[in-house]
């Protein structure tokens, strides 16, 4: 008995790109930072404008929230270091900063998905340099 030829994958086949934009904005960890990087080495997504627009803007939003990060760090730690503590009283604060760059990163998800460019302040022009 023979076996069934294998099907061969559909001309096209992949993410579409308003699908592999919104991947590169995942709030989870980096794990957006990782998509947006891979998708700026895969074909074709390396190839279509927008991918690459949304993966920039990620991954210079990645490294910009990365540095606010250790400098918040950098600051609370002054600031329990001068007042004795006190300044756990910023940890709210942090846990607001927090919610709020989780808000941004679904947003950004949601209008990449829904095909709508958003161009963050400073951080979008960079990234339409480089698309």
């Amino acid at each position: 008995m023979g076996s069934a030829p294998t099907p061969s994958p559909a001309a096209g086949s992949g993410l579409q790109s308003n699908m592999a934009s919104m991947l590169c904005y995942i709030p989870i960890c980096l794990i957006g930072l990782i998509i947006a990087i891979v998708f700026l080495v895969m074909d074709p997504y390396n190839k279509n404008k927008t991918v690459r627009f949304n993966a920039f803007q990620s991954i210079f939003l990645h490294v910009a929230l990365i540095a606010i990060g250790i400098a918040w760090q950098i600051f609370v730690g002054i600031m329990v270091a001068m007042t004795h503590g006190f300044a756990v009283l910023l940890f709210p604060l942090g846990l607001l900063l927090g919610l709020g760059i989780f808000v941004l990163m679904l947003y950004m998800c949601f209008q990449a998905y829904n095909g709508k460019e958003v161009k963050l302040p400073v951080i979008g022009d960079l990234a339409a340099k480089q698309a």
